[in-house]
C-alpha cells in the first residue's frame, strides 16, 4: 500500500469572539436594552458547531454582566473558557489556547474594532483575524469547511465540556491517581473500524503528533482501502465514562500475511494520555496476533515529538531487530500480553482474521 506524504492545512478549530458590537449591537455597559444578537450571528455560531468547531470570548466587559447576557441569549453554552475582563485580547487569546490545549494557529478572532484586530495579530501573527462585519459568513469560508463532519465533531462541544469537570474532579480528588481513575467508569471499546469511521480515522491520523508510532501521513482512501483489504486490519478505538465520551481516541493498522502481523501504525490522541489507556490498544493488538498464532512486529518512525512512542514498545518488551529503510523494527514478546487495567472495562469487537 503506498504512503501518502500529503500536507493537509491546519483548520480553524475554535473562534474567539468579541461581545460589543461584534456578537450583538451596542455595549453592555452603556445599553441594557440589548435584547438580541447581530443578524446572522446565533446561525453561524450552530453552523460551526455542527462542524466541531469550538467558540470561545476575549472581552472587556463586567465578567457577570456579560455571561448573564449570554445566558439571557440562549447561548452561553457555546463557549469554552470565556476570556472577559480588561486585559490585552492578546493575553486572553493566548489563554483560550492554553485552557483549550490547542495550537495558536488554529484560532480564529473576531472583533468589530481593527485596533484589537491589530494587537493580536502583532502578537499571535498566526491566529487569523476577522471583522464582525464577515461574522455572518465564516462558514461560507473554507477554513471552516472541514473535509469531514465526524460523530465526533459535532460532539466536540460537549467531550470538551465534560472534560472540565472531570478535571474539577480529578483536583478535588484526595486520594491517589490511580484511586481517581477506578471512580471513573471507564469503557475502552475496540473494534475493526467501517466506511463510517474513516473521516474520524484520517482526522486521528494529522492531528495525533506525540502518541504516533511513524507520523505518516495515511489518506482517507488509503484507510478506507484498508477496511476491504483481507491483508490490513484496521481498528478503532473509543472512551467513554461517567461523564460522557472521549470520542474515537485510538487507531491501530495492522497489516497481515502468513505467520506475520506489522503493526503499521498505532496512535492514541493525547487527550486520553493521563487515563493510562495508552497501551490497551497495543496490548489487544498483541493478543490477536497470538490467537492467530502470528509473529506481530511492529514499524516506529522517529519523529521530533514521538519519542514516548518507541518507550512504550519498549515497556511493552518489544524488542529492536534493527532498522531499514528509516523505520525502526521491533518484535513482540513470545509471552501473553497482560490484562487491561482494573479500573477499565475492555469491550471488543472482533473481526479476526486467521493466517
Amino acid at each position: 500500500m503506498n504512503q501518502t506524504a500529503t500536507q493537509h492545512p491546519r483548520p480553524i478549530k475554535c473562534v474567539v469572539w468579541d461581545l460589543d458590537h461584534t456578537l450583538w449591537d451596542g455595549v453592555l455597559l452603556e445599553n441594557a436594552a440589548i435584547t438580541e444578537l447581530a443578524p446572522g450571528i446565533r446561525e453561524t455560531l450552530a453552523a460551526l458547531d455542527e462542524r466541531g468547531i469550538l467558540h470561545s470570548i476575549a472581552s472587556r466587559n463586567d465578567p457577570g454582566l456579560a455571561m448573564a447576557k449570554l445566558t439571557e441569549l440562549g447561548i452561553a453554552d457555546y463557549f469554552l473558557h470565556p476570556q472577559i475582563g480588561w486585559r490585552n485580547k492578546s493575553a486572553s487569546i493566548a489563554a483560550v489556547a492554553e485552557l483549550l490545549d490547542i495550537g495558536i494557529d488554529a484560532l480564529a478572532f473576531v472583533d468589530d474594532q481593527p485596533m484589537e484586530r491589530d494587537e493580536v495579530a502583532f502578537t499571535h501573527p498566526e491566529v487569523r483575524c476577522y471583522d464582525a462585519t464577515a461574522a455572518a459568513t465564516l462558514p461560507e469560508h473554507a477554513e471552516f469547511q472541514p473535509k469531514f463532519v465526524t460523530a465526533d465533531a459535532r460532539r466536540r462541544r460537549h467531550m470538551y465540556r465534560s472534560g472540565i469537570e472531570r478535571t474539577r474532579a480529578e483536583e478535588q480528588f484526595a486520594g491517589t491517581n490511580e484511586q481517581f481513575l477506578a471512580t471513573l467508569g471507564m469503557r475502552f471499546t475496540i473494534g475493526p473500524a467501517g466506511r463510517e469511521d474513516i473521516g474520524r480515522a484520517e482526522e486521528l491520523v494529522v492531528r495525533t503528533n506525540q502518541l504516533n508510532s511513524t507520523g505518516i501521513m495515511y489518506s482517507a482512501e488509503e484507510l478506507a482501502a484498508c477496511t476491504e483489504s483481507e491483508d490490513h486490519l484496521l481498528l478503532m478505538a473509543d472512551l467513554d465514562d461517567n461523564y460522557g465520551t472521549y470520542g474515537q481516541i485510538g487507531l491501530a493498522l495492522v497489516e497481515i500475511a502468513d505467520g506475520e502481523w506489522r503493526l503499521k501504525l498505532l496512535l492514541m490522541s493525547c487527550r486520553v494520555i493521563s487515563r493510562g489507556v495508552g497501551t490497551v490498544l497495543l496490548n489487544h493488538v498483541m493478543r490477536l496476533a497470538q490467537a492467530a498464532g502470528a509473529r506481530l512486529i511492529a514499524e516506529y518512525v522517529p519523529t521530533e515529538r514521538n519519542r514516548i512512542m518507541y518507550i512504550t514498545y519498549r515497556f511493552a518488551n518489544f524488542t529492536e531487530l534493527g532498522e531499514r529503510d528509516g523505520v525502526t523494527l521491533l518484535a513482540a514478546p513470545p509471552t501473553p500480553a497482560p490484562p487491561p487495567p482494573s479500573y477499565l472495562t475492555l469491550v471488543t469487537m472482533e473481526a479476526v482474521r486467521t493466517s
